[in-house]
């Protein structure tokens, strides 16, 4: 009875009954969320998937991405697991929301989310104050970006995520959300897919202005069709930081970089 008071009490003057002190990473972004909060001790495993923060460097490895060892991951009892659901199959999504761990699933559609679920993960690590800080500081970056780079007609933006086959951004994916604050438009926003196939024909039919890619022969395979407004302006375009794919804090500066890619003169 004792204890159930005690719980009662912390509880109502906002603090954690329990607190957390072993936490697994599924995803990269999540793991530098955790980095950026100044949380990085309390991650004692993470999915691997691309280069690590430095702080991470001796973080036991619970898989890659797409590829959960879920032995490895229980050896390592954690006491909260941060999820993508993207970065592992659907069957382990399943294992894991039947087991008796805490699991905070995140996945940001536009970088307003980010900033919220950014405040929430640090409030399931104990470290609500710095994440109001660090979500305020975001949300500030956001808005002076969007008000920067605002236009009355946007541009409209091929992003290629791979060329073989052809695939885009759909229009609930944050990249998509991330263009509109450099005054920019999805051009296949229609699409609901995160990560839709999509064809040559499709892209010249919506003809965009500006095509952006992660590397240059991509880019140089678009001189075969001179009629895209791209090819013809000239404004096919690299994106400058693969940060922008990893929905963390950092994604802001990397947006402001992509912006200055797309607008150079603004």
């Amino acid at each position: 009875m004792m204890r159930h008071w005690l719980a009662l009490l912390l509880l109502a003057c906002g603090a954690q009954a329990l607190a957390v002190e072993r936490v697994v990473s599924l995803a990269p972004s999540l793991s530098e969320i955790v980095v950026e909060l100044g949380a990085a001790d309390l991650l004692v495993g993470v999915l691997d998937g691309g280069d690590r923060p430095a702080a991470l460097a001796t973080v036991p490895s619970v898989g890659q991405y797409g590829q959960l060892n879920m032995e490895r991951l229980l050896s390592l009892k954690p006491d909260l697991i941060l999820l993508w659901p993207g970065s592992i199959n659907s069957a382990q999504r399943d294992q894991l929301q039947r087991l008796s761990i805490p699991v905070y699933v995140a996945e940001p559609h536009s970088l307003e989310q980010l900033t919220t679920q950014v405040q929430a993960i640090a409030e399931q690590l104990g470290r609500a104050d710095t994440g109001r800080q660090l979500a305020a500081q975001l949300r500030q970056r956001l808005a002076q970006l969007r008000q920067r780079y605002q236009r009355a007609k946007p541009l409209r933006v091929f992003y290629q995520v791979w060329n073989r086959p052809l695939y885009t951004v759909g229009g609930g994916q944050i990249i998509s959300d991330a263009l509109s604050v450099c005054g920019a438009r999805n051009v296949f926003d229609d699409l609901k897919l995160p990560a839709p196939q999509v064809s040559i024909e499709s892209v010249l039919q919506r003809n965009p202005e500006v095509i952006l890619a992660g590397d240059q022969p991509q880019l140089e395979a678009w001189k075969a069709w001179p009629q895209v407004a791209a090819v013809a302006q000239g404004r096919l375009l690299l994106v400058p930081d693969k940060g922008l794919e990893r929905p963390s804090g950092q994604m802001l500066e990397a947006l402001a970089r992509l912006c200055q890619v797309i607008a150079p003169n603004l």
